[in-house]
């Protein structure tokens, strides 16, 4: 699986992976009963801590999003895909408030601030 953490960011660790694993789910590139990575081999992938990992897996089980078998690792449950998209957009209002609040904080116009955003949405990922 496939995360990218963000070190200078302000967002914690494990919070950008479960950000990232929600939006696999809803995107659909996590299906159903997929298996993810075991939380020692996800903490290796990323070189961070297990109990970090941990606790991002918990997190997102307490969601609903994935479920644990014992002995055989953490699964992606079925789950409602108009919630999942529901709570993705709000943790993005979240942050866009803090980008807006730091655009006025720095001095830009909102005219600066939209075709800030304009040219990082036209960027290649």
């Amino acid at each position: 699986m496939n995360i990218q953490i963000e070190t200078k960011g302000t967002t914690a660790i494990y919070e950008q992976i479960m950000l990232q694993i929600k939006s696999k789910i809803v995107e659909g590139k996590l299906k159903v009963n997929e298996q993810l990575p075991s939380i020692r081999a996800l903490a290796a992938q990323l070189q961070i801590s297990v109990i970090t990992t941990k606790k991002a897996y918990e997190e997102l089980e307490k969601e609903g999003l994935i479920h644990s078998v014992a002995g055989r690792g953490f699964f992606v449950s079925e789950c409602n895909q108009d919630y999942l998209k529901e709570k993705q957009m709000m943790m993005i209002e979240k942050k866009i408030l803090e980008a807006v609040l730091a655009c006025k904080h720095a001095g830009l116009t909102e005219e600066e601030m939209i075709q800030m955003a304009r040219a990082l949405y036209e960027m290649e990922e």
